[in-house]
């Protein structure tokens, strides 16, 4: 097996004789982290090629099920959210462990609540996107070296390992060397990489990154049933002393499990049957709900880790190559498609020369935090799903009861969950709402987040403003729109949807200035 670092120390195997391939950037995982990443940049007019180490055929069998309002704005932002929406099922209220109630259906925006649908369909949308918008696919096609230099990265790559073999497997080839036989390798090199390989990520691997953490929770169980006894709700969750599980409706008679029992604990490895899932939902939720017919059951364990850093060089790592934790909360595909949508911009805007290279410090900066906060989250609830000691299983009936009392601290704790109250960090000095989540505002043309899938920022001016200077050549960094939502107030807003700049009185100095600062250009245009 190949080795490699960033200090430009050449792969050991058998090269293959041919130009390097080029790209403007590549990606490698084609889960729903890469596959964003993949299409914005694509969808900007950049070539992008995105390697994937399983074959096209296999099926990504995937554990995520919800979709959170932040990722769905992020996903309108691309014109794809109500066709999303299409494929699952609204919880606009969530019960947890029998007694606490957050109520999603109460956050600002398009979207008031949950989403309850398969990864599987996110990516089929996200890929069906990446394909129209160019992104060169390799499927079956395994990374083995990987060296940066100062004017980009090269990946050595080759076929990926015979078929039948798990394709989450760390990467190792256990064959006696007599029969091992030498594969081509070939070398693909862009300006920039982003690795989306998930948590046994070789890009990380290859950059000599730790990923410190540990396990939280072992023996986890999943399966896609049919019931013929299903719940009355599209999404059930509970836990006991000694279990937890939930059910999940998928469409089409199709309903997810996952479930938990303390006195079950088996290997990743040893296959897992009907009759343990229905022995974990019985104890977790009183019945099975007759559960039959299973077409997958799966066992895994769940980690808690972080890298220190998502960025090493031209090399940056997003979703579950970055962070891991447990499902509670199910924040973790949310949180990968929010690292694309804040890097993706960023990369182009360089790419094209618009913004200086140092812009893409701020994605480390910005999206670590938010990393480190989700693992808190999800690791709370986790904690609290899983008590055993009778003070811990009193602390989890006392939070539920302040929950469902203290309004506010519920609303902050469903902001916060779904992503709607996630900020970034903004220089002193600033507007206060300067970082934070822009909503969909209405317009004289549209709403924001129509706007939005033009991929550049957005100036929204009141109504009464006098028009911005337009002398310069426009171009299309910059889409000018006015708004009587905003007030007296102007905003600059990201193409990520958040607020780079804001003034509550007319301030045409600060605006050519920001526009200056975020695009390059205080050129604009006006929105059709």
């Amino acid at each position: 097996m190949a080795r490699s670092g960033t200090d430009g120390t050449a792969p050991t195997g058998t090269p293959h004789a041919e130009t390097p391939g080029t790209s403007d950037v590549l990606v490698v995982g084609a889960g729903p982290t890469g596959l964003m990443a993949a299409g914005d940049l694509a969808e900007a007019g950049h070539r992008v090629t995105l390697v994937e180490r399983r074959d096209e055929s296999i099926s990504n069998l995937s554990r995520a099920l919800v979709v959170h309002a932040r990722t769905l704005e992020q996903l309108d932002a691309r014109g794809l959210a109500d066709e999303l929406i299409g494929t699952g099922a609204r919880m606009e209220t969530l019960g947890f462990f029998g007694r606490a109630v957050l109520r999603p259906g109460q956050l600002p925006g398009r979207f008031p609540f949950v989403l309850i649908t398969g990864q599987f369909e996110v990516e089929r949308l996200l890929e069906r996107r990446a394909r129209k918008a160019g992104v060169t696919f390799l499927y079956g096609t395994e990374v083995l070296g990987l060296r940066q230099d100062a004017a980009g990265v090269e990946l050595d790559v080759t076929e990926a390992r015979r078929p039948g073999q798990d394709p989450d497997a760390p990467t190792h080839d256990d064959r006696p060397a007599e029969d091992k036989v030498p594969a081509a390798v070939r070398t693909l090199r862009a300006p920039y990489l982003i690795g989306t390989d998930g948590v046994h990520s070789t890009v990380r691997r290859l950059l000599g990154l730790p990923f410190p953490g540990k396990s939280v929770i072992r023996s986890i169980v999943l399966a896609d049933v049919r019931l013929s006894d299903p719940p009355d709700t599209p999404f059930l969750v509970n836990a006991t002393e000694d279990a937890f599980a939930l059910i999940a409706s998928f469409g089409g008679g199709w309903y997810r499990v996952m479930g938990w029992n303390r006195h079950r604990q088996r290997p990743d490895g040893e296959s897992a049957g009907l009759e343990e899932v229905r022995e974990l939902t019985l104890n977790a939720l009183g019945s099975d709900h007759g559960m039959h017919d299973p077409r997958w059951i799966s066992r895994f364990h769940s980690d808690e880790r972080q890298a220190p850093r998502y960025t090493v060089g031209r090399v940056f790592l997003a979703g579950d190559a970055a962070h891991v934790h447990s499902p509670a909360g199910g924040m973790g595909m949310n949180t990968g498609l929010q690292d694309a949508a804040n890097l993706s911009w960023k990369l182009s805007a360089v790419l094209r020369g618009h913004s200086p290279v140092t812009l893409l410090e701020t994605y480390d900066k910005e999206r670590h935090p938010v990393g480190t906060l989700v693992l808190r989250m999800s690791g709370a609830i986790i904690r609290l799903a899983l008590a055993r000691s009778a003070a811990g299983r009193a602390l989890r009936s006392t939070g539920a009861e302040v929950v469902n009392r203290v309004r506010p601290l519920a609303n902050r704790a469903v902001r916060m969950v779904s992503g709607i109250g996630i900020s970034y960090p903004s220089p002193r000095g600033s507007h206060p709402l300067a970082g934070k989540r822009a909503p969909d505002l209405p317009l004289t043309s549209g709403r924001l987040y129509e706007t939005l899938r033009k991929g550049a920022f957005v100036l929204v001016s009141p109504l009464a403003a006098p028009p911005p200077n337009t002398s310069e050549e426009a171009d299309d960094r910059t889409v000018h729109v006015r708004s009587a939502a905003v007030g007296k107030r102007t905003l600059l807003v990201r193409p990520d949807g958040y607020i780079a700049w804001a003034s509550d009185r007319p301030d045409p100095r600060g605006m050519r200035q920001a526009l200056a600062e975020w695009t390059g250009s205080p050129a604009l245009r006006v929105a059709d």
